[in-house]
């Protein structure tokens, strides 16, 4: 009796734990399923704003876009475009239509090649146009705003990615001698910075110190005899300059 009864007792625990260990299973997997579910919708929907950078395009080397028609390009003061005609078109035959907000381009009587509003407003009496080879119409506009990149010509064209755009680098010889020493000086120290060396300020001072110090041998004496130079933290003097060029004075 001893034993049925144990028989008994563990099969009917055996009989209910049995449902609870399926209950149990089926609960994990849905657990896992739902999270695989979650995982796959969060992977599959990116952000707007990300999936907004990914059809933005690279700007061409004018910082602008190369369609069928046309190519546009652009510095932060104006917009250059180019207008394809067919070869041998003469200007007469031309019909160009600028506006402070718009632009239309083409033959006439014929559809415009080119049409749209303008992404941003231009100043359209500071705008020209002119035929080039007899095949293309080149378009020069003048930004009223001319702190922003455009990101694309026409309202609800495709989009460059404004971030690629580059500005137009400064020719040096296009500057005053003024200006242009300053800049060359300015790329100078940088440079010599970035190696490790003195600057143009400093490299002056060091020969002034040298010279100074060549022309008078008791300053030099009395350096090398200085409690720095004992401790070994000598080097050249500082040399202090006046506005005027003269020496002030060293340290």
């Amino acid at each position: 009796m001893a034993i049925l009864s144990d028989y008994t007792e563990g099969d009917n625990q055996a009989q209910q734990l049995k449902p609870v260990e399926n209950t149990q299973e089926k609960e994990d997997e849905n657990q896992e399923k739902t999270q695989k579910e979650l995982d796959t919708s969060s992977c599959s929907l990116a952000p707007k704003e990300e999936e907004d950078e990914n059809k933005k395009l690279k700007p061409n080397k004018f910082n602008g876009l190369d369609v069928e028609n046309y190519t546009w390009g652009q510095t932060l003061q104006d917009v250059t475009i180019n207008v394809f005609v067919p070869p041998g078109t003469k200007s007469r035959f031309l019909a160009v239509d600028i506006k402070n907000n718009f632009i239309k381009v083409g033959l006439k009587n014929q559809p415009p090649i080119v049409e749209g509003e303008l992404l941003e407003p231009v100043k359209a009496d500071e705008c020209f146009w002119s035929l080039e080879d007899q095949k293309q119409v080149t378009i020069l506009m003048t930004k009223r705003n001319q702190s922003d990149w455009w990101k694309s010509l026409f309202k609800g064209g495709p989009e460059i990615d404004t971030q690629k755009a580059e500005p137009e680098p400064s020719r040096l010889s296009e500057l005053d001698l003024e200006t242009r020493s300053a800049v060359e000086k300015m790329m100078f120290d940088q440079k010599q910075k970035t190696l490790g060396k003195p600057t143009s300020d400093e490299i002056q001072n060091q020969d002034m110190v040298k010279k100074i110090m060549e022309e008078n041998p008791e300053i030099a004496k009395h350096f090398a005899n200085s409690p720095a130079n004992a401790n070994g933290k000598g080097g050249m003097p500082n040399v202090r300059m006046m506005p005027s060029g003269g020496m002030l004075g060293m340290c």
